[in-house]
């Protein structure tokens, strides 16, 4: 057995087998709820529709749920069907050190094997916790290269945590978990070259349909190259050339990654919330935005190579568009859902405000800071500086904050009240016997069934 993959599945077996420190089961149902919310928010999406469509035409078993929708699929369409729901509107979870959205693929895996396992609710928080940890330690262990050579991270390292919560759901021991994570390492998707397409969100979908069917191979004996880690064209050198095994396997129950975890304000990429905290500060202070001449945002320089599109044509396309996110901020004086609605991105009037603002990369500016400055028509100027944006490290989401995004979430498509319903039941996750009543709540009464 190779030792990076024996000391990764024996640090995480171990864990499992303790309950989760309080602070990182407090983090756990934070991420938990809220890409519950963020799965529930674009379930009615249409590229859900085609997933479950596609299932339907290939006549699938109806077995597993998909939250916020009536139907039941297999466990391979819940599983893809649910991490892409939750990862598509780019509002789910986010860890800032390798920019990986962990929570959208493990809970796709906990939604599809939850009718199979039923694990309690203390062992599933652990499975869900656990599969977030794996693959933001896998990511931390090859980041920054990885995903600066254009791998979409989510996708190629969310194979491996699903692959453990997968594993840890359907009673695996060390070995065989071991096992499922080898063979988790040959299936890996996703290039950034996808970022603004319905491609993206495919991503975590199949890292969780993957992961399951790791798992379930590796219950039935099948093995995989043991040394798949560190070998020269094994996995972690084929995607990076600087790679760093003891930030994958050390200090297991000390350090968390998961505790690095943030949550967004906004569902766009994480660059450009520095940007519309920017835009929004002086929408209160410009009362008529063709007053502007001129926008310009000195910024970090991922910015740019992230999210330049200046002249998105669509919702997918804005949310990698930081001068959409400025521009819609100044416009409406908020930003949310509505903002990325495909009709709002090409009305005239953030179209023309889109055209005068300009990006301006800033080695001295860090991730979540910004300078913005609007130069008005008659001559003025008015600046703002972000020094740390909402939803960062250094000013996360409030609980308030956190369960208000998820309402505008979940009571629009499940009725008034279900997102404090649902807030409940994972809050006393620990002595839940199980997901049933969780799952119910998930599914929409007819009347608010948009499918």
């Amino acid at each position: 057995m190779s030792s990076i993959a024996a000391a990764f599945a024996q640090g995480l077996y171990t864990l499992s087998q303790r309950p989760l420190p309080t602070h990182v089961a407090d983090e756990a149902r934070r991420s938990f709820i809220n890409v519950v919310g963020t799965s529930i928010g674009a379930s009615t999406h249409p590229g859900v529709d085609a997933i479950l469509a596609t299932a339907r035409e290939l006549g699938v078993a109806e077995i597993a749920p998909v939250p916020g929708r009536r139907e039941r699929v297999d466990v391979h369409f819940s599983a893809l069907a649910t991490g892409f729901a939750g990862h598509l509107d780019d509002f789910d979870d986010t860890h800032l050190a390798t920019v990986i959205h962990p929570a959208a693929s493990v809970l796709a895996v906990l939604t599809a094997l939850t009718p199979e396992t039923g694990p309690s609710g203390a062992h599933a928080l652990t499975a869900f916790a656990l599969g977030c940890e794996a693959q933001l330690r896998v990511g931390v262990s090859i980041s920054p290269e990885h995903y600066d050579r254009g791998w979409h991270i989510t996708g190629t390292c969310g194979v491996i945590g699903c692959a453990v919560t997968a594993a840890l759901l359907l009673g695996l021991d060390e070995a065989r978990l071991a096992d499922a994570v080898l063979i988790a390492a040959s299936m890996f998707v996703g290039q950034r070259e996808a970022f603004g397409t319905m491609t993206k969100p495919y991503h975590p979908g199949k890292a969780a349909a993957n992961g399951i069917a790791a798992a379930r191979l590796a219950r039935q004996g099948q093995r995989a190259t043991a040394d798949i880690f560190e070998a020269p064209g094994g996995y972690s050198h084929s995607l990076s050339t600087k790679v760093d095994f003891a930030l994958m396997n050390s200090e297991f129950g000390e350090r968390w990654e998961l505790l690095f975890n943030t949550y967004k304000p906004y569902p766009c990429g994480i660059v450009a919330h520095p940007g519309i905290d920017g835009g929004l500060a002086l929408a209160s202070r410009i009362d008529d935005v063709n007053a502007i001449d001129s926008i310009t945002l000195r910024c970090h320089s991922l910015v740019p190579e992230l999210m330049g599109n200046p002249q998105p044509k669509d919702g997918l396309q804005a949310r990698f568009s930081a001068i959409h996110g400025v521009a819609a901020a100044l416009c409406d004086g908020q930003v949310g859902l509505a903002q990325y609605d495909d009709a709002r991105v090409v009305q005239d009037d953030v179209k023309a405000l889109r055209a005068k603002t300009t990006l301006a990369p800033d080695a001295a500016v860090n991730r979540d800071e910004v300078f913005i400055e609007a130069r008005l028509k008659n001559g003025s100027t008015v600046k703002h500086h972000v020094e740390h944006a909402r939803g960062s490290l250094a000013r996360p989401l409030t609980e308030d904050e956190l369960m208000d995004k998820v309402r505008r979430l979940v009571d629009p498509q499940l009725g008034d009240g279900t997102a404090a319903q649902l807030w409940a039941i994972v809050a006393g996750l620990d002595n839940a016997p199980n997901l049933d009543v969780l799952f119910a709540l998930c599914v929409p009464n007819k009347e608010l069934n948009h499918a």
